[in-house]
C-alpha cells in the first residue's frame, strides 16, 4: 500500500483516450472530469522559428491533416538510428501549423467524430488552461540539436513565464544540461525509459542495462518514468508474472517512480478481466509497493481508482462498511461468465468469491429428463458439442432460426461427455476471454446449483425460464412444476433468509409462481424499447411482476458509439413500483460507448447512480461489486472523486455537425400485446413424443378438449414425480 501522498494522474496530451492528442478538447475534458491535483503532459516538439508545441507524434502525418494541406512537405531524417519518413514541426513555421493544420486521432479505434476541427496548442496555451500541474517531454532533444533547433534554450526562457512542474526525457544528456536551467525544488527532473533493448543516445546502453544503475540516474533526477511491464511483467500468453523489484529499488535511492502505458481501450493483461480500473490498483493496492504516479490516455479512469482507493485504505475498517450497504444488486450472469465458461461450477465459485449478491441460473432440460443450468437450449455457442455432436444438430424455429444442437435431444451422460467452452460475447471478431480458462469447468444440475447457493449462504438466486410453452407441447417437460419441485427440494421455498427471484419472458410462465409470494418475479423484456405506455404497465402489474429486466439500449441510446439519448422507461416502471434490473453489463471497452470512457465502472456509476436502478446483470462481478462497495456508489460532497455521468449527446454536440451520422428512429414502444403471452400449452403425453405419428394429429395449443386436459394433468404429474425421482437420485 502507498504511504504519504497518494499518486498522481498523469494525463497524456489530455483525454487522450476519447479526443485528439494534446487538443483544447483533450486537456480540457480531462481536467474537469479527475482528480484535482490532475497533471497535464505535453510532448513537446519545436517549430522551424523555434515555437513550442504540445504533440505526442513526431510525425505530425499521424496526427493531423497536414499531409493533405501541404502535400510536398514530406522529409526523411534518422531519428535514434532509424530512417523516419513523415511531415514534421521543425519543417514548418509556427503560423503555418497553426493556421492551416488540424489535429486528428491517431488511434483508429478511437473516435474520428473531432477530426480535423482542432488546432495545435504552444505550450503556452495549455498552460493558459490552468491546469493545476504542467508536465513537459522532450523525446528528442538529440533530432532538434541535429537540426539546429535548441531545445534547452527554448526551456530556459519559458520556464520563466510558464508553470512547469516536471520535465522529462529519455535522454541522459539533456537532463544533465537543465541543471542550474531550473529550479530542481519547482521542478522535478524525471529520466524516462523506453523498451528495455531501445539505446539510449547519449550512453548508447539499452534502457534495460541503465536500470541496474539506479544511483547514477538519482544524480541528475529525481524519478523515473517506466513503461508498466518493467514493473509487472507479462508473459507470452498475457498473463501477469511476478512483479519486479523496480519500485522498491528506485524509492530506496530516494527516487520517485512513474509507470507510463495505461489505457482503456489497449488490454493489459487477462488476468484484469478488461477493468482497467484493478490494473491500476494492482499498482498501488498491494504489499509491496505504490508507484507514485501513472501516466495515462483516461485520467477519469486512474482518478477513480485513486479516489476510490483514498477512502479505502485512509479510513478505519469501520467507517468503510457502511458504503458495503447498496441497494442495487449484483446478479451474476451466468455466474462469471466473463472469467470462466458460463454456467459452469467455476463460474457460479468465482461469482460467489467476486462478490455477487445474487447467482442465476437459466434452466435447460436434457433428453432424460434432467434440468441443469445452460445459458440456451442451444449447446454449440457454449460448449464443444458441434464437434462432438454434429450430426444432431437441427433447426427449432420455435426456439432460433439457425441450426443448433439442444440439450433435450441429448442425455444428460452426453452433456457431460462436452468441454465447456469459454467465448467473445462481442461478436465473432470480439475480444478474447481468459484463454486459460477456456475449457474448464462442468455444466452442473440444477440441483447441485441450488445447494451450492445454500452452502455459499448468498443473498439470493435467480432461476430463469424460457422455450417452457415448446417443452409442454414438443418435449413433454414442464419446466414450471421441474422448476418448483426443485426449490421445493431445497426448501428454498419455505424461507426468508435467500431470496429467490424466478424470471422469464413469458407472463405465463410467471403466473406459475404466483402462489409463493416470496419468490420475485421478473419479466425479461428481450426487445430493445424506448417507451413504456401506461396500458402496458397495467399489463404488468398483472401478473404481480416484481421486477423487469430491460436490455441496456432500452435505457441508454447511442450513435456513433456515443450516448445520444436516455429514455424514461426506468421512470415509468419506479412509477408503477417496478424495480428494474439492466443487462447485459460486461468489461469489454468495444461494448461501453466511448463517452463513458471505455470504462465499465463509469458506464454502471451511470446506471446505479443516474438510472438508480435495482439490479445490475454482468458477466464480471468483481466490477460492478467493487463498484457498489465503494464511496463512488454513494458519492458525498468530500469525496477525493465523483463519477459524473455525462449528459446525452453532449460529447456529440461538440463535434462538427457534418461529421455525427443521422439519428436513428426512435425504439418501438412496449405494447401491451408485447407483455401478454397465451396460456401454457398442456404437457405432451411422453409416448407422443418420442412417436408423433401414434398420436394422431396435434391439438392447437391452448384449445383442446376436456378429456384431452385430464388425461394430460394426470400425465403432467406422472412426469413431476419421475423428475423429482430422477432429482432426488442425482
Amino acid at each position: 500500500m502507498f504511504a504519504g501522498e497518494s499518486p498522481v494522474v498523469i494525463a497524456r496530451g489530455g483525454l487522450s483516450g476519447l479526443f485528439p492528442d494534446s487538443s483544447s478538447y483533450a486537456y480540457e475534458v480531462a481536467k474537469s472530469s479527475s482528480l484535482n491535483n490532475l497533471i497535464v503532459f505535453c510532448d513537446l516538439q519545436l517549430t522551424k522559428d523555434g515555437v513550442g508545441i504540445c504533440q505526442t507524434e513526431i510525425r505530425l502525418d499521424n496526427c493531423t491533416n497536414i499531409a493533405g494541406v501541404y502535400p510536398k512537405g514530406q522529409k526523411t531524417y534518422n531519428i535514434n538510428g532509424e530512417n523516419v519518413r513523415g511531415w514534421f514541426a521543425v519543417d514548418f513555421m509556427s503560423k503555418q501549423l497553426f493556421d492551416g493544420v488540424a489535429l486528428s486521432q491517431n488511434i483508429l479505434s478511437r473516435p474520428s467524430l473531432y477530426d480535423d476541427m482542432l488546432p495545435f496548442l504552444a505550450l503556452e496555451d495549455v498552460t493558459g488552461l490552468r491546469a493545476p500541474q504542467i508536465w513537459l517531454n522532450v523525446q528528442y532533444d538529440m533530432f532538434y540539436k541535429q537540426r539546429n533547433v535548441n531545445v534547452r534554450s527554448y526551456i530556459q526562457k519559458a520556464i520563466r513565464t510558464n508553470p512547469i512542474n516536471y520535465i522529462s526525457s529519455p535522454e541522459i544528456d539533456f537532463l544533465k544540461s537543465l541543471s542550474g536551467v531550473v529550479n530542481k525544488d519547482r521542478t522535478k527532473l524525471i529520466f524516462r525509459f523506453l523498451a528495455a533493448d531501445a539505446i539510449e543516445p547519449t550512453t548508447k546502453q539499452k534502457y534495460g542495462s541503465i536500470l541496474e544503475n539506479l544511483s547514477l540516474i538519482k544524480s541528475f533526477a529525481s524519478g523515473i518514468l517506466v513503461p508498466k511491464n518493467y514493473i509487472w511483467p507479462v508473459n507470452a500468453d498475457n498473463y501477469l508474472e511476478a512483479h519486479t523489484s523496480l519500485v522498491a529499488d528506485a524509492h530506496s535511492q530516494g527516487l520517485e517512480v512513474y509507470a507510463s502505458g495505461f489505457a482503456n481501450d489497449m488490454p493489459g493483461s487477462f488476468n484484469y478481466s478488461y477493468d482497467p480500473t484493478a490494473e491500476y490498483l494492482q499498482f498501488i493496492d498491494n504489499s509491496e509497493f505504490a508507484v507514485d504516479g501513472f501516466l495515462t490516455d483516461f485520467p477519469p479512469t486512474a482518478s477513480e481508482a485513486i479516489g476510490e482507493l483514498l477512502l479505502f485504505l485512509k479510513e478505519l475498517f469501520f467507517v468503510r462498511k457502511a458504503y458495503f450497504q447498496g441497494k442495487t444488486l449484483v446478479i451474476s450472469h451466468n455466474g462469471a461468465s466473463g472469467v470462466f465458461a458460463p454456467c459452469t461450477d467455476l463460474a457460479y465459485q468465482q461469482a460467489v468469491d467476486d462478490g455477487a449478491d445474487i447467482i442465476d441460473c437459466s434452466v435447460q432440460m436434457t433428453k432424460d429428463g434432467l434440468a441443469f443450468c445452460a445459458d440456451s437450449a442451444d449447446l454449440a455457442g457454449s460448449t464443444t458439442a458441434m464437434t462432438t455432436f454434429m450430426t444432431k444438430a437441427t433447426t427449432v424455429p420455435e426456439i432460433q432460426p439457425k441450426n443448433g444442437i439442444f440439450s433435450f435431444d441429448l442425455t444428460w451422460s452426453e452433456i457431460q461427455s462436452l468441454k465447456p467452452q469459454l467465448t467473445s460475447q462481442t461478436g465473432e471478431n470480439g475480444l478474447p476471454r481468459n484463454p486459460a480458462n477456456r475449457n474448464k469447468g462442468k455444466l452442473i444440475l440444477l440441483s447441485e446449483f441450488l445447494d451450492f447457493a445454500k452452502a455459499k449462504a448468498v443473498s439470493g438466486v435467480m432461476i430463469t425460464i424460457k422455450n417452457a410453452a415448446f417443452l409442454a407441447s414438443k418435449k413433454g417437460f414442464s419446466l414450471p412444476d421441474v422448476v418448483s419441485s426443485a426449490l421445493a427440494n431445497a426448501t428454498l421455498d419455505k424461507q426468508s433468509t435467500q431470496q429467490v427471484l424466478i424470471q422469464s419472458d413469458d407472463t405465463s410462465v410467471l403466473s406459475k409462481f404466483k402462489n409463493v409470494p416470496t419468490f420475485k418475479k421478473v419479466l425479461i423484456i428481450d426487445e430493445i424499447i424506448g417507451e413504456v405506455p401506461q396500458q402496458s404497465l397495467d399489463e404488468i402489474k398483472k401478473f404481480a411482476v416484481d421486477a423487469v429486466n430491460v436490455r441496456r439500449p432500452s435505457l441508454v441510446k447511442t450513435l456513433a458509439s456515443f450516448t445520444s439519448v436516455f429514455t424514461d422507461v426506468v421512470d415509468k416502471m419506479h412509477s408503477a413500483n417496478i424495480s428494474v434490473y439492466v443487462s447485459t453489463l460486461m468489461n469489454e471497452y468495444t461494448a461501453i460507448a466511448f463517452d463513458l470512457y471505455s470504462d465499465p465502472i463509469s458506464e454502471i456509476s451511470l446506471y446505479v447512480t443516474g438510472f438508480e436502478v435495482e439490479g445490475l446483470i454482468t458477466d464480471n462481478p468483481s466490477t460492478a461489486s467493487a463498484f457498489m462497495r465503494s464511496p463512488c456508489a454513494n458519492p458525498t460532497d468530500n469525496a477525493p472523486y465523483a463519477i459524473i455521468a455525462p449528459q446525452p449527446s453532449e460529447m456529440l454536440n461538440l463535434a462538427a455537425a457534418e461529421a455525427v451520422p443521422p439519428a436513428e428512429p426512435p425504439a418501438p414502444v412496449l405494447k401491451p400485446a408485447d407483455v401478454v403471452d397465451p396460456p401454457l400449452p398442456p404437457v405432451a403425453n411422453a409416448d407422443a413424443v418420442k412417436n408423433p405419428t401414434a398420436a394422431g394429429p396435434a391439438g392447437t395449443p391452448g384449445k383442446s378438449s376436456q378429456p384431452a386436459n385430464v388425461a394430460n394433468f394426470g400425465l403432467c404429474l406422472v412426469s413431476i414425480i419421475t423428475v423429482m425421482v430422477l432429482n432426488f437420485l442425482y
